[in-house]
């Protein structure tokens, strides 16, 4: 959620600070509504924050330089507690301004350490939780005289979701971080060594990076890294290198973040793909810590996931219960734990997030791994919490997603899915070798097909220029479809901040068909008439049901599909494709579509109200 960036050189110059700087700027993807940075030099601590974008922060740098420095601590934050005012946003400084502090994530028992505090006659400038964690480092530092025991101190006594950075005023040589399930990730440079909340905080200066992990406490110099748990005893690291550089988390000449992952998408599933068999050609998945016994014994799937990695689950479900003939469920990793779920040692948990921290989805995980359950992670972050703490991890290889509203991770999430479903069914001998093969095959065309709907983009923009008064907008569709209409609804929600509800097509007659009116637009997503007539002629019907009450029936169709020309206002022609794949090809103009219709109002697509890019706290 909040962009963290710690940095530490040898001598003092202006580098810090526009290290710092340009890390908060790669950062803004992750959202967020003030920002801050502190830097220590041989005056000691300097500090400036604002509330709102980066550009009110610079401005205030540009009126109120601060000085050369050693370190420096950034901060980008999506607000919890308090406001996003000037006074809470971080960093946030001691009392006696001996130590600052930025932070990520919520203490649960601030209330209860502020009576302490306060008790001691301490008085607090803002209404963050985070402050807290200042005066208590303050206090420990004072009491330990060393900044990383001080820092283990306090992180034993708080409770909650943080990645907290420390430094000190009479210290510039050294940047403290202490992470307890939020995220937080070493990058190794030379002479230099830099913390961030994630790796695109640092890729511009180095691809070396470091996996941190629970309870743990860091402390970087320019020239040392030192890991402890919060006793200090030394715990171990594992030193991994990012692919990716930081030109991949530029627009590229797009207008948006959002407009170039959706043009990325080809090479994200192509690149999802690569390397996934052997030269036997057998499946082979990355990090597979699971024995394959175990995986033949598997009785029942759940997929744990939320927003759109789990409308990628649902379509998952499809795939993999026709393919390996195992049930499976799709739950909200919110709702997970909370319900009291049956999982035992036959179950295999499929954790399904972008980013790897998804807080409410980690703490699924943890769950099902208590009740005794494997899991297997699909994640896009190398290192990242969920990766580490599942049993086997199915890298998605779509690169930085920037904009907040996920489009290039969800298909490579749902080709992923894809591959563990084909996976297990190999390795049950559920499918012959020439029918995995097949689809394989299949599955290698579709970068060539996504292509072909984005190079039709230009009336679906259209479309969506003409209809950028539209207040609400309905979507359909059955079987795999259906998941595909609830990614479209919750992509207009995000970006246009309209009503847009999905619905599976057969629940029309139920009672959403009371919601159509004259004008009222409808897409409707067209299952393929190729060998699944039965569904298709259903879904006709369905869109016979509304036009004939006045709706504007947007269909998206497979290329060939003559019968719905008739009952359609437009038609948005994706390529033939096996029934089980098409939501890689049939989801890409609803996505097209809404980040049209919100540029024509003027909204911000890569940055859309109130939301954040990874939500890290439950």
């Amino acid at each position: 959620m909040c962009g963290i960036i710690g940095y530490v050189g040898a001598e003092a110059s202006d580098r810090p600070l526009a290290v710092v700087m340009e890390a908060l700027s790669r950062l803004q993807y992750r959202g967020y509504d003030s920002a801050g940075v502190v830097v220590v030099g041989e005056a000691g601590l300097a500090h400036a924050k604002k509330a709102g974008k980066l550009d009110a922060l610079e401005g205030e740098l540009a009126a109120r330089p601060l000085q050369t420095a050693s370190c420096a601590v950034g901060h980008t934050r999506w607000a919890t507690h308090g406001g996003p005012t000037d006074r809470n946003a971080h960093p946030h400084l001691s009392q006696d301004e001996s130590v600052a502090v930025v932070h990520n994530g919520i203490l649960e028992n601030h209330a209860t350490l502020r009576q302490e505090l306060r008790a001691e006659g301490v008085e607090f400038a803002s209404e963050t939780d985070t402050e807290v964690a200042a005066h208590l480092l303050a206090r420990a530092y004072r009491d330990l005289g060393n900044l990383p025991d001080a820092m283990r101190a306090v992180a034993r006594r708080l409770e909650g979701a943080f990645t907290l950075l420390a430094v000190a005023a009479d210290n510039p040589k050294e940047v403290v971080g202490a992470r307890r399930t939020s995220p937080l990730v070493v990058g190794l440079g030379q002479g230099e060594n830099f913390l961030g909340s994630d790796v695109a905080a640092f890729i511009a200066h180095t691809n070396r990076a470091l996996e941190l992990g629970q309870d743990q406490v860091v402390t970087i110099t320019p020239t040392s890294v030192s890991v402890t748990d919060f006793a200090g005893n030394p715990a171990p690291t594992r030193e991994f290198t990012v692919d990716w550089d930081a030109s991949a988390a530029v627009k590229g000449g797009f207008a948006t973040f959002m407009d170039k992952e959706i043009h990325d998408q080809p090479d994200a599933v192509r690149d999802t793909l690569l390397g996934r068999t052997t030269p036997q050609g057998r499946l082979q998945l990355d990090e597979l810590r699971i024995e394959e016994s175990l995986l033949r014994s598997v009785d029942k799937i759940i997929v744990v996931a939320c927003g759109t990695a789990a409308y990628a689950g649902h379509v998952a479900k499809y795939a993999i219960e026709h393919w390996c003939r195992i049930p499976v469920e799709v739950e909200l990793a919110h709702e997970f734990r909370y319900r009291d779920p049956i999982v035992t040692v036959k179950t295999l948990v499929v954790a399904i997030s972008q980013s790897g921290e998804t807080m409410d989805t980690i703490q699924a995980i943890r769950h099902a791994r208590e009740q005794g359950a494997k899991v297997v992670a699909v994640v896009n972050t190398m290192g990242s919490t969920i990766a580490r703490e599942s049993d086997a991890a199915l890298y998605t290889h779509a690169g930085p997603e920037v904009a907040v509203a996920s489009t290039k991770a969800f298909l490579a999430q749902i080709t992923a899915t894809y591959l563990l479903g084909l996976y297990l069914a190999q390795l049950r001998g559920v499918m012959f070798a020439d029918e995995i093969r097949g689809v394989l095959e299949e599955l290698d065309l579709m970068p060539a097909k996504i292509q072909e709907v984005i190079n039709s983009e230009g009336e679906i923009r259209a479309l969506a220029e003409r209809m950028k008064d539209t207040r609400s907008v309905l979507f359909l569709g059955r079987h795999v479809g259906f998941p595909v209409a609830l990614e479209g609804a919750l992509k207009l929600k995000e970006l246009a901040y309209i009503h847009a509800e999905g619905f599976a097509a057969g629940e029309l007659k139920h009672g959403p068909i009371a919601l159509i009116e004259d004008g009222q637009p409808v897409f409707v997503v067209v299952p393929s008439p190729r060998g699944r007539d039965v569904l298709h002629d259903k879904v006709l019907s369905n869109i016979q049901e509304v036009r004939a009450r006045g709706a504007l029936t947007l269909v998206v169709a497979e290329r060939g599909d003559r019968a719905v020309l008739e009952h359609a206002e437009r038609v948005f022609w994706v390529p033939q494709t096996p029934t089980l794949l098409a939501p890689l090809v049939a989801v890409v103009p609803l996505q097209i579509f809404a980040c049209a219709l919100a540029g024509a109002k003027g909204l911000d697509v890569d940055q859309p109200r109130n939301l954040a890019k990874s939500v890290t706290v439950e």
